[in-house]
């Protein structure tokens, strides 16, 4: 059953309605086709003016959305095999961010990404998609793997940020983190960073230093989480939605910055509504940009990435 975002309850109200309508044809002999299509017209109106105009703290709503597609579900439908790697080859294997060897339309690449959970039970084993310093230090594993080989790599963010538990930083968190995305800047092949979801501070940006960084319409992107900057700022998390409009953290606000350099549209509604067109639309947009990068050299690639990030702000 769809879980309904708190600004989408105008829109739950009709469904519900609906629900209601069909409930009591299914019970007796009344005919309600005419009132069912009146009303589904009027939530699918409502729908698409609602998703239209939303602020950039709705939009972050959505992107959090818990049923959203995760890193399992792209896995499923986006790859033709894939084939996990686990362990950071130091300390242990960390749930929260899951890599390994795929084919993506026989396209050989490392596939990397978050993975949040979608019950209760998969979110406290992947930590809510919060990785340890040896969730990165495995992902660096990967990337360098991937280097050797001259696999592109691929990775889909979606972390509220990276874990910021005692264990975490006895471990050397902040360290992990720089490493993981000097790894990301060092490679000599393609790299393709995709933010399904959320995009949380260095947790995010330490598997997304790619040269091209793709962003779900209704996905956020940034340094902090709005309540967190509402809380620095206001003392007061209460001003979450005036932090995520001056933040700028929309994907629309993110491509005229330069800060991502391709907007991947999502069903009417958001991908947790339609998560096959989702998921699809992102699969053809990192196979057209994996045939364009496969055209540069490794001399070409570390150059393109150097001067994308060098020309941010």
């Amino acid at each position: 059953m769809l879980t309904y975002l708190e600004f989408e309850k105008p829109i739950a109200a009709l469904d519900q309605r609906i629900t209601e309508l069909r409930d009591t044809a299914n019970a007796g002999e009344i005919d309600i086709d005419a009132e069912v299509a009146k009303l589904e017209a009027k939530s699918a109106k409502l729908l698409k003016e609602t998703y239209a105009k939303l602020t950039p703290w709705q939009k972050t709503q959505v992107a959090r959305h818990p049923e959203r597609p995760h890193f399992k579900h792209y896995v499923t439908t986006i790859t033709d095999d894939f084939m996990p790697l686990a362990g950071d080859r130091a300390f242990a294997d960390d749930p929260a961010i899951i890599g390994g060897l795929a084919l993506i339309d026989g396209r050989r690449v490392m596939l990397i990404g978050h993975e949040k959970g979608d019950d209760t039970a998969s979110r406290l084993k992947h930590n809510f998609g919060m990785a340890k310093p040896e969730g990165y230090r495995k992902a660096i594993r990967l990337m360098q793997l991937a280097d050797r080989f001259g696999l592109p790599v691929v990775s889909l963010v979606d972390t509220s940020g990276a874990f910021p538990g005692v264990q975490a930083e006895e471990r050397g968190q902040a360290e992990a983190i720089a490493r993981s995305t000097e790894q990301c800047l060092a490679m000599g092949v393609p790299m393709i960073a995709a933010v399904v979801g959320e995009g949380g501070s260095g947790g995010a940006v330490a598997i997304a230093a790619a040269n091209r960084v793709l962003m779900f319409e209704h996905a956020v992107y940034s340094v902090i989480s709005p309540e967190g900057c509402a809380s620095i700022l206001w003392r007061t998390a209460d001003k979450a939605a005036d932090a995520a409009e001056a933040m700028k953290v929309t994907a629309g606000d993110l491509l005229a910055l330069g800060v991502v350099d391709r907007v991947v549209p999502e069903p009417l509604g958001g991908a947790h509504r339609s998560p096959a067109e989702a998921i699809d639309n992102l699969k053809q947009a990192v196979i057209e940009e994996l045939d364009g990068l496969a055209k540069l050299n490794a001399a070409q690639i570390l150059e393109q990435r150097r001067a994308k990030f060098l020309a941010i702000g």
